[in-house]
């Protein structure tokens, strides 16, 4: 990976596909901030998290957007991250074999749960269930939806089932 060339780049992908691990080694290897999509959706506080409005979606990307270099990961292709994906010199679609996510999705609960891996969340076990919907929902309808909405991107779009493609 030439880094001169690759600035910004955007991962998507379902829950538990190994998003975040990915940027978060991307970045190293970079020295490339990484954000995390669900941060710029919630408010991370102690109290509770607090749903930021659309309009403070859309600002709060747009800054980072402004920067010489991101990697920007998250499971979101609504239009509000349309120009995330327009600025992107690269966009990384991690399509991770359905039954793996499930697998991480049990993985990552247990061991949030026993306290061994921190969440930005409370690992509830509705959050618990909420994955594997949202992990059904990708596959069936995000995963469609970010081909017919982004395919245009086809050059400089990266498909791969594993960090080890690319890394």
């Amino acid at each position: 990976m030439n880094k001169k060339f690759l600035c910004k780049i955007h991962i998507i992908g379902s829950v538990a596909s190994g998003k975040t691990t990915l940027a978060k080694e991307l970045s190293t290897k970079l020295n490339i901030p990484y954000y995390e999509l669900d941060n710029v959706v919630w408010i991370r506080q102690n109290s509770g998290d607090i749903r930021r409005t659309d309009q403070q979606k859309v600002d709060y990307l747009h800054n980072i957007i402004l920067t010489n270099a991101w990697i920007i990961e998250g499971v979101h292709n609504e239009d509000w991250v349309a120009q995330s994906f327009l600025n992107a010199d690269l966009i990384i679609f991690l399509d991770t074999n359905y039954f793996i996510r499930i697998y991480r999705i049990i993985k990552r609960f247990t061991l949030q749960k026993l306290g061994l891996e921190k969440s930005n969340y409370k690992p509830t076990f509705a959050i618990f269930i909420k994955m594997f919907k949202w992990n059904r929902y990708f596959e069936e309808i995000g995963k469609p939806n970010f081909y017919h909405k982004y395919g245009i991107y086809y050059d400089k779009l990266l498909v791969i089932s594993s960090k080890r493609q690319i890394l």
